[in-house]
């Protein structure tokens, strides 16, 4: 089999398959043989591969989740929770790749795995660009449909979607926030401000249990996990990917409605088909959402060996605090 893999580190979190492992898996999933496999570079957690089979038309993606003894405990499994997400994304599936086999016990490679379609389409962060800025208001409000649709998913419980999850939203806030700091501590980085974030979330339960209702969230859904049509005259999404970050909660603390918050530019023409944002970035769970999203971002800078970026978290959180106290 011909493997081309993507340089990088040695040391990196991300490590790739070797050619006998895809080999392997092929066989598992198949009973077929790799004839090539291309790393894809635009996965950042998950190892990403292109392959084409003897004997199968079109080419499938092979997605391997990172050994388990790498994995932060707030990233435990995600793989799965996004198998576990696929029927409650029923509204947006023709956008979706379809799932074609999985493998969560470890017998051929020490990871979990899933094989998936392959969607036609450009990864929007290199496609995008090459519209004029006046024509991504038409990628943006496909985003903002495409986010409508899933956030009005009603959900069982508080939490993620492979959980049995929590009654309410306070508690499941509580507990994402309280596994985030014991991440950080293990990794030796200071926690401090996640705890105090924590405790404040916790005082504060009756602000987050004014949400009743648990819809379920992307995750972080954005235009890195966008697919564009290659030769569309205006940017047209032809799928979306990687929704291994889900949850069920408020709609308000998803990344989505974050990104879409973040500058006044043409993502603005996001609200045109979503409807009015969710709140106020001013109030008070906005805050928490937002010092949440950092706290998660310093645990991803981390894992992608980026000190500096991981200290600037610290003065946004203390800031954040502040508006919270």
């Amino acid at each position: 089999m011909e493997l081309r893999v993507s340089d990088r580190d040695p040391a990196a979190f991300q490590q790739p398959l070797t050619a006998e492992e895809i080999e392997a898996v092929c066989q598992r999933a198949f009973g077929l043989e790799a004839v090539v496999a291309v790393e894809l570079g635009f996965g950042g957690y998950n190892s990403v591969y292109l392959v084409d089979l003897r004997g199968r038309d079109e080419p499938v993606i092979l997605r391997a989740a990172p050994e388990e003894a790498v994995q932060y405990g707030s990233e435990r499994r995600l793989m799965r929770n996004e198998y576990a997400t696929v029927p409650w994304l029923a509204t947006i599936a023709p956008l979706m790749p379809r799932v074609l086999a999985v493998d969560w016990s470890h017998e051929v490679i020490d990871r979990d795995w899933m094989i998936q379609t392959r969607v036609p389409g450009i990864p929007a962060p290199e496609h995008l660009g090459t519209y004029p800025r006046s024509c991504r208001t038409t990628f943006f409000r496909q985003l903002g449909a495409i986010t409508r649709a899933v956030h009005d998913v009603r959900g069982p419980h508080f939490g993620r979607v492979d959980s049995t999850g929590y009654d309410s939203w306070s508690d499941a806030v509580v507990a994402s926030l309280a596994q985030i700091a014991d991440d950080l501590a293990r990794l030796n980085l200071d926690a401090t401000d996640v705890h105090r974030l924590t405790a404040i979330a916790r005082q504060n339960h009756a602000i987050l249990d004014e949400i009743k209702e648990p819809r379920l969230l992307t995750g972080d859904l954005w235009t890195v996990n966008c697919l564009l049509v290659a030769d569309a005259p205006e940017p047209q999404i032809s799928g979306v990917l990687d929704f291994d970050r889900t949850e069920f909660g408020d709609p308000a603390a998803d990344w989505t409605i974050r990104m879409a918050q973040a500058k006044p530019d043409e993502r603005t023409s996001f609200w045109d088909t979503y409807g009015t944002p969710p709140e106020s970035p001013a109030t008070w769970r906005s805050a928490l959402y937002e010092a949440r999203h950092l706290a998660t971002l310093r645990l991803e800078r981390h894992r992608l060996a980026n000190p500096q970026a991981v200290q600037s978290t610290y003065p946004e959180i203390a800031r954040l605090l502040t508006a919270l106290s």
